[in-house]
């Protein structure tokens, strides 16, 4: 796209829809209340807005980006559709069976998810392959008809085929597939094969099953979408962010939707990575709160982790385990149930406890007045007052501080008897050790040391708690970006067009076949670049090629990075070398004595991000313009200190506010704790930096 091009980033979130209007005299950004009935319309209304503020025609918009969770919600609300599965004789149980393993080990009455797919609805042929892809059990053409006429009297909307080793050999697939859209052309047919062929079975099943339950739905919203945006005079392209954090068209993600499961906290990862290469930051931890939840995610070099399995619809307290294993590849992020609208409740032992339920946008927290009576985090810093009531949302939602007040104190007083100011620190103060926590995990699990990384916080709730989730982290040193409100929808205009292929190719390394490899990675390339090119024909593009390996004897793989070649067999060296340097970085040794195998292959292929502007540092200045003074609730100092309110317009470059102190802006607020200094940089973010001990 060239500079003097419009294009719009649109997320839907759980209480907001977020709208970036990117156009030749900047940017212009604004937050709708989600609408659960028509997504869309939020999308319509949103736009509208972004365009009215840029002073721009609908029509003249040349490209859309979308981010949605509409597929995960669709998946822990259990809304797809009727949904049959096709397996192998023997493997039927496979997604109810799991892989055995106890999420929560001394709880003796452990209730596990249950399968989208009953057990009724699940069918199996008298057929096999081999993990070499060797027919062992041809597929009978009469099994294929039995079964397609099994599949039309069930009257389902959605099939989902998954045989053994179908990675290896998908021919019994299409055989099935093929019969069952001969005979019902408007039937939704998703195998495995092309949806995730890779080894393992569990998450190979679960992905299809996935993809296929929720293809409709999807397929019937993004094509009410892109009409609406038709009849409004929005005449560009759609596309979609998927998962792994790159761009795919509208087509590919109606095809294959279970790609846009986590799209919009994809986008906020990819925003805290241009940040972090702007401003020449290796370790960033990226925090994105919104209404509905927390995303953590780790940053290093400039790029966000990224996996090629990942759980959703975690049923056990956000759990690690209680979810569905779902193998497509995705940032790498933990997700919490913490957001500005998570309800606030007391337990059975008498504690405060926040989340996983959100009041969302329907009904909202009790202080929108919009029929909500539950109390929620929203409420609590409105009663600490961290929130404006007369300009939240720039105005548009003017907030009720007697009605906070009564949702707190007949849901959290009156059984524990604090005082409501009590009650309201106990709901803030919670909810950010839930996220601390959350964080200090997901570093210790990737094994770093979250002292020595820098936090950059967004979404509409981040700037609020980021101070005080440094306090509790050790983090010295905070950026809240231009744009915060809104950041995941900004960094869907940041985003590549990419699209990464994956293989399952079992091989000992001893036994490297360089010719079965390279058949497979041309494959794969051939497959990214079509995807690649429907989007973003003649742009350059990288191409990234990642093993998955382990020892023998081992039961899961790590990522191994090699460069993108024709190999030979003598090629072995090399891959081993990367491997055990990928293992020892991890382990901080290697096993002597062990072979090593692969498992798996993913290739990506992206457009090449345009190089980021530097920003230049500041790090002292002149006061900034305080336009009042407010009052607010220190967590740390446990009291309430004076504050000087400063708009977020007047922290030029090189300008200073010491906490305690609250920068305004239209999509958010910056609560700059006692212990800390905000700075403006050149790019228009803030740099929140610990003052020491003697603050």
């Amino acid at each position: 796209m060239t500079s003097s091009s419009i294009r719009v980033g649109v997320d839907i979130g759980g209480t907001f829809t977020d709208v970036a209007l990117e156009h030749p005299g900047g940017l212009a950004t604004c937050k709708v209340l989600t609408n659960y009935s028509q997504p869309e319309q939020a999308i319509l209304d949103g736009i509208a807005q972004a365009a009215a503020q840029a002073g721009c025609d609908l029509a003249a918009i040349d490209q859309v980006i979308h981010g949605t969770t509409l597929v995960t919600n669709a998946l822990i609300e259990r809304r797809g559709a009727k949904l049959a599965f096709i397996t192998t004789e023997g493997f039927r149980d496979v997604i109810e069976m799991r892989s055995e393993n106890r999420f929560e080990q001394y709880d003796l009455n452990l209730t596990l998810p249950k399968p989208l797919v009953a057990r009724r609805d699940r069918f199996t042929l008298n057929e096999r392959m081999g993990p070499a892809g060797e027919v062992l059990l041809p597929l009978a053409e009469d099994d294929v008809a039995a079964m397609v006429e099994r599949i039309l009297a069930g009257g389902y909307e959605a099939v989902a085929i998954g045989l053994m080793h179908s990675y290896a050999n998908d021919a019994h697939e299409r055989q099935m597939a093929q019969a069952l859209q001969a005979a019902a052309p408007q039937l939704s047919i998703s195998i495995s094969s092309v949806i995730s062929p890779q080894m393992r079975e569990l998450p190979r099943f679960n992905t299809v099953i996935a993809n296929a339950y929720v293809q409709p739905q999807v397929a019937d919203y993004l094509g009410r979408l892109v009409e609406r945006l038709r009849q409004a005079g929005v005449r560009a392209p759609v596309f979609m962010l998927h998962s792994g954090g790159g761009l795919i068209s509208v087509e590919t993600a109606a095809e294959q939707p279970v790609r846009l499961l986590e799209s919009g906290p994809a986008g906020g990862a990819i925003f805290a990575a241009h940040l972090a290469r702007g401003h020449g930051l290796d370790k960033v931890l990226s925090f994105d709160m919104g209404g509905t939840t927390a995303k953590i995610c780790l940053i290093e070099d400039g790029a966000p982790k990224t996996a090629n399995t990942f759980e959703v619809a975690r049923t056990y307290r956000f759990k690690k385990g209680s979810g569905m294993v779902i193998s497509t590849p995705v940032v790498e992020m933990v997700e919490i149930g913490a957001g500005g609208g998570s309800i606030a409740s007391i337990d059975s032992m008498g504690r405060i406890q926040v989340g996983p339920r959100s009041a969302a946008s329907e009904p909202g927290p009790a202080c929108y007045q919009r029929g909500g009576e539950a109390p929620t985090v929203t409420d609590a810093n409105l009663l600490l007052g961290r929130l404006d009531p007369e300009n939240f949302a720039g105005g548009a939602i003017p907030l009720s501080t007697e009605a906070a007040r009564r949702a707190v104190a007949a849901e959290l007083t009156a059984s524990t008897g604090l005082e409501v100011p009590d009650a309201a620190f106990g709901v803030t103060e919670m909810v950010d050790e839930n996220m601390a926590n959350a964080a200090r995990v997901h570093t210790v699990e990737n094994g770093r040391d979250i002292e020595h990384f820098t936090m950059i916080g967004f979404g509409g709730g981040a700037p609020l708690h980021a101070c005080r989730l440094c306090e509790k982290l050790g983090i010295e040193e905070l950026i809240i970006p231009p744009g915060a409100g809104v950041g995941s929808a900004i960094g869907f205009l940041k985003a590549p067009f990419s699209y990464e292929a994956t293989r399952g190719l079992f091989q000992k390394l001893d036994q490297f076949d360089a010719t079965a490899v390279n058949a497979a990675l041309n494959e794969m390339e051939r497959e990214a670049r079509a995807f690649v090119d429907d989007g973003a024909r003649g742009a350059a593009t990288t191409t990234r090629l990642t093993a998955f390996m382990r020892y023998s004897g081992q039961g899961w793989e790590i990522p191994v990075s090699l460069p993108h070649k024709v190999f030979e067999n003598s090629d072995q060296s090399l891959i081993l070398a990367a491997f055990e340097d990928a293992y020892r970085t991890l382990f901080g040794r290697i096993i002597d004595g062990l072979k090593a195998e692969i498992t798996n292959w993913s290739l990506v292929v992206a457009t090449v991000l345009p190089d980021v502007v530097k920003i230049a540092r500041h790090d002292s200045g002149t006061p900034a313009d305080a336009r009042r003074e407010v009052s607010f609730f220190d967590a740390a100092r446990r009291a309430i200190v004076t504050a000087r309110e400063v708009e977020r317009a007047a922290m030029t470059p090189g300008k200073i506010v010491d906490g305690p102190a609250v920068i305004v802006e239209n999509e958010t607020t910056t609560i700059v704790t006692c212990a800390y200094r905000a700075i403006g940089q050149g790019d228009g973010s803030l740099l929140l930096r610990r003052k020491g001990e003697a603050a």
